[in-house]
């Protein structure tokens, strides 16, 4: 969803909304609605290039600011009837921005620990492979291969899928995975000699 607010200075800018609910979408455009009808708020500017504005100094990037700006207004929606009537109307929608605002960076903050977590245990835990000439010689091949391709002998030969399983993850048919399967490794063996032939020849 893409809101567009006057922003403080006097310039449009264009967000989207990057949260998948759909009561944002719904809830978002009626709430504007009905507050920008507020005298306190009809007097002074949109309400949404204040909570717009209150958003983008506070975040990242706008997309986390159109986030804070269809949060407060969905919180304003559901609790219309709460919004005074006067001029605290708009000091009212920046106190439901602080408080969605806080609970943003409680969740970057929890995001941001998990990751820093999962790269400590993976820095500790996680070998990578050793490659010697042959696996290398594979890998060279596979990376001539199509991306498709690639996953598909990735999917038998790493996870360990049958035909079955590889139809199910792929959306297609068993015969249709034989087929391409057999295509797959046909073009691999192909690469493989094409790169075993190149080698002789700078040996030669």
């Amino acid at each position: 969803m893409v809101l567009k607010c006057l922003a403080p200075a006097g310039h449009e800018v264009s967000v989207t909304a990057s949260t998948p609910r759909q009561e944002h979408a719904c809830g978002v455009r009626p709430a504007l609605t009905r507050l920008s009808a507020r005298p306190a708020l009809k007097r002074s500017t949109r309400p949404g290039a204040l909570i717009l504005g209150y958003a983008l100094r506070r975040t990242a990037n706008p997309d986390d600011a159109a986030d804070i700006l269809a949060e407060t207004f969905l919180t304003a929606w559901r609790k219309l009837a709460e919004v005074p009537a006067d001029d605290d109307a708009r000091l009212w929608l920046y106190g439901v921005a602080r408080r969605v605002l806080a609970n943003y960076y409680r969740g970057e903050r929890r995001r941001s620990a998990l990751a820093d977590r999962l790269r400590a245990e993976l820095a500790t835990s996680y070998q990578p492979p050793e490659y010697g000439s042959e696996h290398a010689r594979i890998a060279s091949a596979l990376a001539r291969l199509p991306e498709e391709q690639r996953e598909l002998l990735a999917l038998d030969a790493w996870e360990g899928l049958d035909y079955g399983q590889l139809a199910v993850v792929l959306g297609c048919s068993r015969n249709a995975v034989r087929i391409r399967l057999h295509r797959a490794r046909a073009r691999l063996t192909a690469e493989l000699a094409d790169i075993s032939h190149r080698r002789d020849d700078i040996h030669a």
